[in-house]
């Protein structure tokens, strides 16, 4: 009996060890930002959420996948563009898995599957332009790369979050080529400016000048029809009041006007001036009463 029990207290080392082991094949913790992917006798067994996981040791295995976004590089390349110029070019891209089994099973590496699948695509996709229009075309091409993408990985059970061009570098001299032919286009808008403000201001001054000129115009239109007036009334008044005697009006006019103008007249000490208007005028003077 003592025998059997000095045995089993030198198994007991054993026996703890190997239950260690056992715990440490057989338990396995999933993270809430990751789903398992369970397979026994290397078949597909079933998928695994977040939490406590135990497995049978040397039968089933677990495979954990990321289901939270990833961000990927897309290595620089060079790309030859529609004007054939050589330009070097990179992205980001921005994935999600969407279904662990298909990412698992119908591609063979989807981490390394996307960039290179986002090269390519990125190549095709500037191919069919020009270099100008490239670099004013970033976020079209950013859209154009991202709608390819996600119809290609749709059966990986990935989904492309977004694409993001980094950088479009053309050769040095074609980038100066380019900054010269920005600078003679912002001289070319300048110039149009100046030249549109230019007329504007003449237009102005010519508006101005003839608001001036219509408005001298009616004055004199003005003034001739006030004179016509005049005229007419006087010829009403002749009309009424001196028919048959216009001589007499005439004088009465002549003699107005001379008075008005400050017409000079020499005459003789001690001569009635009343008298000379009078004469003047064909008026003949009421004698006083004495």
């Amino acid at each position: 009996m003592v025998s059997l029990d000095q045995n089993l207290f030198a198994c007991l080392p054993v026996l703890i060890f190997g239950i260690i082991v056992y715990a440490v094949l057989a338990i396995k913790i999933i993270r809430p930002v990751e789903k398992g992917v369970v397979e026994r006798l290397g078949k597909f067994s079933h998928i695994a959420e977040s939490g406590l996981l135990i497995l049978i040791p040397f039968v089933e295995r677990v495979i954990t996948v990321p289901t939270t976004e990833i961000r990927v590089d897309v290595d620089e390349q060079t790309v030859i563009t529609k004007d054939n110029l050589n330009t070097d070019v990179d992205a980001i891209v921005y994935y999600k898995v969407q279904d662990v089994t298909k990412a698992l099973y119908n591609i063979q590496d989807y981490k390394t599957a996307i960039p290179s699948l986002a090269q390519t695509t990125l190549r095709a996709i500037m191919g069919k332009m020009t270099l100008t229009e490239a670099n004013e075309n970033r976020q079209q091409i950013n859209q154009s790369v991202e709608q390819e993408l996600d119809k290609e990985t749709n059966n990986w059970g990935i989904d492309i979050i977004r694409v993001e061009l980094q950088k479009i570098d053309p050769p040095e001299d074609v980038q100066g080529a380019m900054n010269n032919v920005v600078k003679a286009e912002n001289e070319k808008i300048a110039a149009i400016n100046l030249a549109t403000a230019v007329e504007t201001r003449a237009d102005g001054e010519r508006r101005s000048k003839i608001k001036v000129a219509e408005g001298e115009a009616k004055a004199v239109e003005l003034r001739a029809e006030a004179e016509a007036r005049a005229i007419q009334l006087v010829h009403e008044a002749a009309q009424k009041y001196f028919k048959g005697d216009a001589q007499t009006l005439k004088k009465l006019q002549v003699t107005e006007n001379s008075l008005s103008q400050n017409t000079k007249y020499v005459i003789q000490k001690g001569t009635d001036i009343t008298a000379i208007i009078s004469d003047t005028a064909g008026i003949t003077p009421v004698e006083r009463k004495k």
